[in-house]
């Protein structure tokens, strides 16, 4: 799976009472889905995973998979402290559609555990390290497991993530003509998808009208050649990252202002790295304040002003007071999306 591109870690909304509002994830990740974003993490970051039990992760999973674009790199944040649970969160996520297993550094073993999770799992794992706590020598034992497609990093110096996964395995990934990914939804859809018409013959034979799938056009592909993919989960290391040849970006703020960001991404690629800085800088002391100052609330309520369902996050995180809702509101006027 080709994870080039800016991805949006899709918050959880909740019910006043705490309950999963499933209707308003499904409304977000189909909002999500009309933007450029090369894809959509479930229960990433500011998702709220630990939050949720199992029944209540299956039924977020389930839900967003239904709401998201076809074409759009869905990720299933399938994180548990043990091997086990993991993997049968995992196999559910893959039964569902998902292209990649998002799972996070856990708080011991970490080498032990992600291997014994990638020697099973259903689907291409990637690591989840926002807090940058594996070290260079894990991150390179890592990357040499065929099953693990690459990390998301919040360190501060990508290039030497890079560095220590540069002598992982290269693998063949499918991608669209235009280098874009092919997920396995898109696949399934060119599969299965049918358009009916009247038969002319049966009508020239004077009999009954019959509806018959015309031919279809196939999904044209091509095959792209990879290493170990490397993201920044950094809001304020984006532009950074990129010039230090990541493949791509999964960074909290996105939730929030996903077009914003993605303009970051967007005028790197065409090559103006001056503009990108100068798009990241535009978007900096917002990030810093609402993510870093006000953490999940902050991005909630912020997402509600870029026309996303926010609401409050579950406790025992507390909601905004009312001078905090004040100051997401400056922060955010101006860059809304």
């Amino acid at each position: 799976m080709l994870l080039d591109g800016l991805h949006i870690p899709a918050t959880t909304p909740f019910y006043s009472d705490g309950r999963v509002y499933l209707r308003k994830l499904e409304h977000n990740v189909a909002r999500y889905s009309m933007t450029p974003a090369a894809g959509i993490a479930i229960l990433a970051g500011p998702g709220e995973a630990e939050m949720l039990d199992d029944t209540e992760t299956r039924d977020v999973l389930a839900a967003a998979v239904g709401a998201a674009a076809p074409e759009k790199v869905l990720w299933a944040g399938v994180s548990r402290p043990g091997v086990a649970a993991t993997l049968d969160l995992i196999h559910y996520a893959a039964g569902l559609g998902y292209d990649v297993a998002l799972v996070r550094v856990p708080a011991v073993e970490a080498s032990v555990y992600f291997r014994a999770v990638a020697d099973a799992s259903g689907l291409p794992v990637v690591i989840f390290d926002p807090e940058s706590a594996l070290t260079a020598e894990e991150v390179s034992r890592l990357s040499l497991h065929a099953r693990i497609l690459g990390i998301v990093s919040g360190s501060s110096d990508i290039a030497a993530v890079i560095v220590a996964s540069a002598k992982a395995p290269r693998r063949d990934v499918v991608v669209t003509p235009v280098f874009s990914a092919v997920t396995g939804r898109m696949q399934a859809t060119k599969s299965t998808e049918a358009a009916t018409f009247v038969s002319a013959g049966s009508l020239a034979d004077g009999g009954a009208a019959v509806a018959v799938a015309p031919p279809k056009p196939s999904l044209k592909t091509r095959t792209r050649n990879v290493g170990f993919q490397v993201l920044s989960s950094s809001d304020a290391g984006m532009v950074d990252a990129l010039a230090a040849r990541a493949q791509g970006l999964l960074t909290t703020f996105t939730a929030s202002a996903p077009q914003a960001c993605h303009e970051v991404y967007a005028a790197w690629k065409d090559g103006d790295p001056k503009l990108a800085a100068e798009k990241q800088a535009r978007i900096a002391a917002p990030a810093a304040e609402i993510v870093g100052g006000l953490g999940i609330a902050g991005v909630k309520y912020a997402a509600e002003l870029t026309g996303y369902y926010g609401g409050k996050p579950r406790l025992p995180r507390l909601p905004l007071t009312a001078d905090q809702r004040e100051e997401v509101e400056r922060r955010m006027y101006g860059i809304r999306s």
